[in-house]
Order: structure tokens, then sequence, then C-alpha cells
């Protein structure tokens, strides 16, 4: 990188936007895990619009059958400051508003306000049901021709 380059100023960064338009969906949770902030990317996913889903609970995406499993994660990591999905790829079944499924991956980030207790979580979430579909449709093919190749 030349002299120039290092000693040009970076160009501030208007986060509003970058999360407005942004592919995947930003949906922004604080501390008992009611919605704070939902992009237009999340809205597109799950079909709720920001009005809906403002202040509601992250219940409205979590299938019921995955409920439990999730608050008892998420108020570990309120309480301990600490979670493994903020490096590690979680991929997990959603509900769109309409209640058919999804397959999901995200990563989080928590947020104080300047302490080490969390205050909040941001997820950054992609749609991955189309990639799911067609991973279980390969496998089944497989399981086939496995099971041909044995007869």
């Amino acid at each position: 990188m030349s002299d120039e380059m290092s000693a040009s100023p970076s160009p501030a960064i208007d986060f509003e936007e970058l999360a407005a338009r942004a592919g995947d969906a930003i949906v922004v949770s604080d501390g008992t895990g009611a919605i704070t902030f939902w992009n237009g990317a999340a809205e597109r996913m799950f079909g709720f619009t920001p009005q809906e889903a403002l202040g509601q609970s992250l219940d409205i995406i979590i299938p019921e059958r995955q409920r439990q499993r999730h608050w008892d994660g998420y108020h570990v990591t309120m309480r301990t400051g600490v979670t493994r999905y903020g490096t590690e790829l979680l991929r997990v079944p959603a509900l769109h508003k309409d209640g058919h499924a999804l397959s999901i991956s995200f990563t989080v980030a928590l947020l104080s306000s300047g302490g080490s207790t969390p205050t909040g979580i941001v997820a950054v979430i992609r749609d991955e049901t189309a990639r799911w579909k067609e991973e279980k449709a390969l496998r089944k093919r497989v399981a086939e021709l496995e099971a041909q190749a044995v007869t």
C-alpha cells in the first residue's frame, strides 16, 4: 500500500445505510430477546415488516420445538457474555410469517454499553433453504444408489 493511500482518511461508514443495503438479514434483540432492529433483508426473508417485528419476541421466527433450547442458550449468553456463534456458523430451522419453514445460518455479535455485560445481540442471517433442500435430495439419492449397489 502506498503512503498516499494509507495517509488518506477513510470515509465515514453510515451503519444504518450499510444495514439497510445488506443482502443478509440483520436482526438485533435486547437482553430479554425483544427485537430492536430489523432490516429490509429480514423483512424479505421472514415476511414481517419492521413495524410488525420491532418490540416482538424472537419467538416470531423460532419454531416451537426449538424455543426452549434457544432461550436456554440466549439467557446463558446474556448472563456470561460468552457465545461461540460469533465465529462459528449456526444452522437452524426458522419460521416465515406465513408459517412455512426456513433453513437459516447465522453468526452473532454481542452488544454492550461499554461494559462487559451484554445489552443485546445482533444476528447476521442468511436463508439457506434452497441449499438445504438440494443437500437433502443429494443425500437421498446417494442412499438410493448405495442401496442399489448392495443388491
